[in-house]
C-alpha cells in the first residue's frame, strides 16, 4: 500500500539519522542512445503485459566505471525524454534520483545490521558458498545477501515511483531479446516461474530482467525512457559494475548494461547505496 505522508516523512527522517550515525562511527556502450524515433525492431507483448496496458490505460495510473552522479544533479542531465515525462521540472528530477538512492541505502543496511550487527560484511564472508542452484551452480552469500536487498530496495522504489512517477514503469520485467534479429518480447511471469520451478536457468538464457524501466507512455511498453538497475557490491568496497556474458553467454562480448540500453532504446544507470554510475 503507498506509503502516507506523515509515514513517508518519518521514513526519510529516520534514514537521514541512520545514515549520519553510520558516517560518524566510521561504518563501513553500445547501442541506441539517442532518443526520438525508436529503433527498427519487432517488439511483442506477452498478454499478462498487454493486460496491464490496458488496465493500466482505463485508470490512468501504472502498476565500465565512472565516477557517480552527484545527488545534486539530476540524474536525467543525460536522459532527455525523462525531462519530458517530468515536465522539464529539475526538482522533480532530483528528488527522483534522491529518494532512490535512499531506496538503496536503506536496503544496504537493513541486511548488512540484520547479519552483521554494525559491520558489512567481509571479502571472505562474500565469497563463502552456501548452495547451489538446480545446475549445479555456487550460490554465494554475496548472491544471496543481494537478492535480500533487492527485495528492500525494490518495494522502497515501487512506492516512490508511484507518487514521483507520472507515467507507467516495470518492476522486474523479464523480456527476452533475440539480438540478431531485434526482435524484443515480454515473458509473463507465469512463464517465468514455470522456467525456475523446473530448476535450471539455462531456459532463461537469452533474456534480460531489469530492476527498474521507467516508460514514457501507455502505449509502449517496450520502449523505456531509462532503465536502473540496483547493484550491491558485496564487500562494499568493491566497484559495482555490470555483469559480463563472456563467451559462453547469451550476448558474448556484451554486458548487462549495454544489451538493456539496445533492447529497451534508453540511456542505463546503476543504483547503489554509494550513488548512481
Amino acid at each position: 500500500m503507498p506509503l502516507n505522508t506523515d509515514k513517508l516523512l518519518s521514513f526519510r527522517g529516520r534514514l537521514a539519522r541512520l545514515l549520519l550515525a553510520s558516517t560518524l562511527l566510521g561504518a563501513c556502450a553500445t547501442g541506441p542512445g539517442r532518443f526520438g524515433a525508436p529503433p527498427r525492431r519487432d517488439l511483442r507483448l506477452d498478454t499478462e503485459s498487454a493486460a496491464r496496458v490496458r488496465h493500466a490505460s482505463m485508470l490512468g495510473t501504472s502498476g565500465t566505471s565512472a565516477a557517480p552522479l552527484a545527488v545534486g544533479a539530476a540524474l536525467v542531465v543525460a536522459t532527455p525524454l525523462v525531462m519530458s515525462v517530468l515536465h522539464h521540472d529539475a526538482e522533480k528530477a532530483r528528488e527522483l534520483q534522491e529518494r532512490l538512492t535512499e531506496c538503496a541505502r536503506l536496503a544496504e543496511h537493513r541486511v548488512n545490521s540484520s547479519h552483521f550487527g554494525n559491520r558489512p560484511p567481509t571479502r571472505e564472508e562474500c565469497g563463502e558458498e552456501m548452495d547451489v542452484d538446480g545446475c549445479g551452480e555456487p550460490i554465494t552469500r554475496a548472491m544471496l545477501l543481494g537478492r535480500q536487498k533487492h527485495d528492500i530496495a525494490l518495494a522502497c522504489a515501487r512506492e516512490v515511483l508511484s507518487q514521483l512517477w507520472p507515467a507507467p514503469f516495470s518492476i522486474e520485467q523479464r523480456y527476452r531479446f533475440y539480438r540478431t534479429s531485434q526482435i524484443l518480447e515480454t515473458i509473463s511471469r507465469e512463464q517465468e516461474q514455470q522456467f525456475i520451478k523446473e530448476g535450471c536457468t539455462d531456459r532463461l538464457k537469452g533474456t534480460i530482467k531489469p530492476d527498474i524501466v521507467l516508460h514514457a507512455d501507455y502505449n509502449n511498453l517496450l520502449q523505456a525512457a531509462l532503465v536502473l538497475d540496483f547493484k550491491f557490491p558485496c564487500p562494499p568496497s568493491n566497484r559495482s559494475r555490470w555483469t559480463d556474458y563472456g563467451p559462453r553467454g547469451a550476448f558474448p562480448g556484451a554486458n548487462q548494461g549495454q544489451i538493456y540500453k539496445e533492447a529497451l532504446g534508453a540511456e542505463v544507470f546503476r543504483l547503489t547505496p554509494q550513488g548512481i554510475y
